[in-house]
């Protein structure tokens, strides 16, 4: 017995390093000094089917910068690259983003999102941005200008995911997965255009599977925003009764009559005027009641021809399909789903509550 005890102290003595470095023979080498983790990989259409991958390098350090690009056949092949051409070995752990041009969106990028969910290294809450325009290029134009710009584009991602407000899509790997791979949805992701004065948010990209097939921007976007998110706006223009929108908040009612034939779609908002600049006099009720039927039909309209886009293109952004689901029975076949929704009657219905226009300097006391 004595015996059997030292063999198995001597045992765990010999396996404890393995055990301390994560279970494995071999450890990887992450001294500080001798990494250089990157924060984002931007991905576009390189030649002869191959991928262009670009980076900032050295991403946490106060050296001088470059742009890094590799053409590469794999997305893994592209790590090889690197190291093989710069002083630090590269590492995915800090990884918060990936930029994909929209050009390669329209391609497909299933292979690209696989890869990811199978390296560890790599965080699923990475944040997925669709880019119109030479990336790279912007990038070399920024180096001069904004060293930190990967950080400041990050933030903002970040900013508009944790305060919940839907100013813009905000869309990470785990949700990208999730609308990808679960039955009665697709995905969509945020789209940035580069321009002369910098990457400005144009809208959102509704995906059939894995592949870009429309992009939706301006009033669009913010109904999408509003009856696809449990998401405010802190704004919402409507520039035909030039009349802005405060603090924007909507809840949604989904019915499906049980021939599937008709989907009713109720959007009851909150909110408030910010801005008027029309001819009504809204302190009157009858006139604030009318401006609010000319929003209610107007949205309406815009919203209706919005689904029917999504008709038109068979997918599915909103998940309606979820509303087939009944209890007891056995769940429709998504393609049967899709080919019913194609032609299914919408009807839009919106209810408006518009909080009572005040002076507010009235109630200011006179010193």
């Amino acid at each position: 017995m004595h015996l059997h005890k030292k063999i198995c102290k001597r045992l765990i003595l010999l396996f404890m390093p393995f055990w301390l470095s994560g279970c494995a023979p071999f450890t990887e080498n992450n001294l500080i000094e001798e990494i250089s983790p990157i924060t984002f990989l931007s991905i576009s259409k390189g030649d002869k089917g191959k991928l262009k991958v670009s980076t900032i390098l050295p991403p946490l350090s106060k050296e001088n910068k470059i742009v890094m690009s590799q053409e590469v056949s794999l997305l893994k092949e592209e790590v090889q690259k690197y190291n093989l051409n710069f002083y630090q070995e590269i590492k995915s752990g800090q990884m918060r983003m990936l930029v994909i041009s929209d050009e390669l969106g329209k391609d497909g990028i299933m292979s690209i999102i696989n890869v990811l969910l199978t390296d560890p290294d790599i965080s699923s809450r990475i944040y997925l941005v669709i880019v119109k325009g030479n990336f790279e290029e912007y990038l070399e134009s920024q180096l001069g200008k904004d060293e930190n710009f990967d950080y400041s584009f990050y933030r903002m991602l970040k900013h508009y995911e944790e305060k919940n407000q839907g100013e813009l899509t905000v869309v990470n790997l785990h949700q990208f997965k999730n609308l990808l791979y679960t039955p009665y949805s697709d995905p969509f992701l945020p789209v940035f255009k580069i321009q002369e004065d910098g990457v400005n948010y144009e809208g959102t990209a509704l995906f059939q599977d894995d592949k870009l097939v429309k992009t939706i921007s301006s009033l669009d976007d913010r109904i999408f925003q509003l009856i696809k998110n449990n998401h405010y706006l802190q704004v919402l223009p409507i520039r035909k009764f030039e009349v802005v929108l405060g603090h924007v908040r909507s809840k949604i009612k989904v019915d499906i009559d049980s021939s599937y034939s008709t989907m009713t779609y109720t959007v009851n908002i909150d909110t408030r005027i910010e801005e008027y600049r029309g001819e009504k006099q809204l302190f009157d009720p009858k006139e604030l009641e009318n401006l609010k039927k000319d929003i209610e039909t107007h949205l309406e309209k815009q919203t209706h021809e919005l689904v029917k886009k999504m008709q038109e293109l068979k997918v599915d952004p909103l998940q309606l399909g979820l509303q087939t689901k009944r209890p007891f029975s056995k769940p429709m076949e998504e393609k049967k789903w899709i080919e019913m929704f194609e032609k299914m009657d919408i009807k839009i219905k919106y209810n408006i509550n518009i909080d009572p226009l005040t002076n507010a300097n009235s109630k200011r006391q006179n010193f």
